[in-house]
């Protein structure tokens, strides 16, 4: 289970929904309790994603699309400085990156095959569904033993 407010919610809905119709991503800081995540804080991040990006990734990729790989519209990446940057606030705050975000524009908040290959198991990941620009729902899944998404539960908290 993961814990987000309701503030937390709107933070990333805006963000959704201002970056439509390409895909938002952030960076959620908080506690880990036996299975429960707790988020205490949402940073929102530029989506990275680029072509020079998308060659890291092409050899994991089944598509002959080549704008389907370049487009921020299709994917999301957050560049290594800004992971690091976050570690270190992590660090820093006494708190760790429990999960990321991310959306996906008129698509349901149904994590994709590329989700799935470039997870870490440790983390949450809340997906919001945009359709039209306005943001419909949030979901969050979680990796298993055998590298497949779950879905976790949202606890929405004041």
């Amino acid at each position: 289970m993961i814990k987000l407010s309701q503030e937390h919610l709107k933070i990333i809905c805006a963000h959704a929904e201002s970056t439509y119709p390409e895909e938002c991503c952030g960076i959620l800081f908080g506690y880990l309790v036996g299975n429960s995540k707790t988020v205490v804080e949402v940073t929102p991040t530029d989506n990275a994603w680029s072509s020079e990006t998308a060659t890291d990734f092409t050899g994991n990729i089944e598509t002959n699309d080549d704008a389907f790989l370049y487009s921020k519209r299709r994917r999301y990446a957050i560049a290594p400085q800004v992971i690091f940057q976050a570690q270190r606030k992590a660090r820093d705050r006494h708190f760790n990156i429990i999960g990321i975000y991310h959306s996906h524009p008129d698509y349901p908040n149904i994590p994709s095959e590329f989700d799935r290959l470039y997870a870490w198991q440790e983390y949450s990941y809340v997906i919001i569904s945009v359709k039209n620009g306005i943001s419909a729902d949030a979901r969050s899944w979680s990796l298993d033993d055998n590298h497949q998404f779950q879905p976790e539960a949202i606890q929405k908290c004041s």
